[in-house]
């Protein structure tokens, strides 16, 4: 047996706000919308992790969801303009990161992140 996909799935009572957080500013595709589910996804091979933390590192609250991209900067941008609440950072992190907390339109802590090379 070979675990195939994980998904994160998010209660919310309208899923429409979605679209403007994970996809207009995130860049994922909509996968599937049936009204009541929308489901993002991207058409590249994504890696499948799944992470059980009792902090959130460096002393912050575990988030909900982790995302990483590819410029971390742009992404802070466009949620700050957006309105959407910052949390936390921008931090560059010892474990060699640079990430941000910001809060999706359903009040879940999502942690976005880039590797610093």
């Amino acid at each position: 047996m070979k675990v195939l996909r994980i998904v994160a799935n998010i209660e919310a009572p309208d899923t429409t706000p979605a679209k403007r957080f994970y996809e207009d500013i995130l860049g994922l595709d909509v996968i599937m919308d049936h009204g009541w589910i929308t489901t993002f996804g991207a058409a590249r091979q994504m890696s499948l992790q799944l992470s059980i933390a009792s902090e959130g590192g460096s002393g912050t609250p575990v988030p909900d969801l982790s995302i990483e991209v590819d410029d971390l900067d742009t992404a802070f941008g466009a949620m700050s303009a957006a309105g959407f609440p910052i949390e936390y950072g921008p931090a560059d992190e010892p474990w060699g990161v640079r990430r941000f907390f910001v809060r999706d339109p359903f009040g879940k802590l999502v942690n976005i992140l880039a590797h610093k090379n």
